[in-house]
């Protein structure tokens, strides 16, 4: 009797294994998009620290990023139970922030005010105080992104039971969170990476790791200013994305400039309307929240 209902607990075990395997392969699938603009803002968050504590500051930031989905998953596992309308309201609340850090992105640059202000900063403040700035933009960042992740995932596994569903988020919590900052730090070393083969070139001989060496290091700099740039386009894809999912009035119309595209366009229109209005909508959206602020400032004095 007690071999049986060993076998009949394992048998239980593998069948629940094998379905959070199921789920969590769907649910990653579908939270791919939202790693990549992940990986592009989180690389974009350590620019700006010096080499040798590139490591560091991505360290710190992945444990805040971990700290971030210890909370968002019980969180979103009650409010999915008890109060699962307010869901969206919380996600429209991110998305408008992640547009609204974008357009300041933007206007700083127009502006000239980002680089003064970190050049000020640079000068009248400590390394370590600047980097926990970094830090902690970055950490804010991954606490939005990290929410969109999760609701996805809780789409995803809405009919499972409670235990199957705090199994699959924490399984895709984890994956996202070492791929993303195994990602950056990697990125972020690659200067390093393309020094060391210049230095061993020169003792060995080696023509390929001199070649493999300067090609690192001319393209580290230029992925930098790529992700930075790819950083802020997905602040506005993600944060207009969550609005038009998040406003019925905004999918409709999404929908229906998506089958224009199609009608007159084809499949590409089709693949790129949607992407154009949630990248617009973004932008529009976090230009009316730093004019707001702006203005909010001012009477304020």
């Amino acid at each position: 009797m007690a071999g049986t209902n060993l076998l009949t607990l394992l048998d239980d075990i593998t069948t629940l294994l094998d379905d959070i395997a199921t789920m969590s392969k769907v649910a990653t699938k579908k939270t791919a998009g939202v790693l990549g603009d992940d990986l592009a803002l989180n690389a974009q968050q350590v620019t700006g620290v010096t080499a040798d504590r590139e490591l560091p500051v991505v360290w710190a930031v992945a444990k805040g990023s971990f700290l971030n989905k210890a909370i968002l998953v019980p969180a979103a596992l009650i409010i999915s139970t008890w109060l699962p309308w307010l869901i969206t309201p919380l996600l429209m609340i991110g998305g408008l922030f992640l547009c609204f850090e974008g357009a300041e992105k933007i206007v700083e640059k127009l502006l000239g005010h980002k680089e003064s202000s970190e050049q000020l900063s640079l000068e009248h403040q400590d390394l370590t105080e600047y980097e926990k700035q970094k830090v902690k933009g970055a950490i804010r960042t991954d606490f939005i992104l990290s929410a969109e992740i999760i609701v996805i995932t809780l789409g995803t596994v809405a009919s499972a039971t409670l235990i199957n569903q705090a199994l699959v988020l924490s399984v895709i919590a984890v994956i996202m969170t070492i791929g993303v900052y195994g990602l950056v730090a990697g990125i972020v070393k690659l200067d390093d990476a393309g020094l060391y083969l210049l230095q061993t070139a020169e003792n060995s001989g080696s023509r390929l790791k001199e070649l493999l060496g300067k090609f690192l290091l001319a393209l580290a700099p230029k992925l930098m200013r790529f992700l930075a740039i790819a950083g802020t386009i997905a602040m506005f894809l993600v944060g207009g994305g969550i609005l038009v999912h998040g406003i019925a009035l905004l999918h409709h119309t999404q929908q229906a400039v998506t089958h224009f595209a199609l009608q007159h366009a084809g499949a590409a229109g089709e693949f790129v309307a949607p992407i154009l209005f949630d990248g617009m909508l973004g932008i529009l959206a976090g230009l009316i929240m730093v004019v707001c602020l702006q203005g909010w400032h001012k009477l304020k004095g």
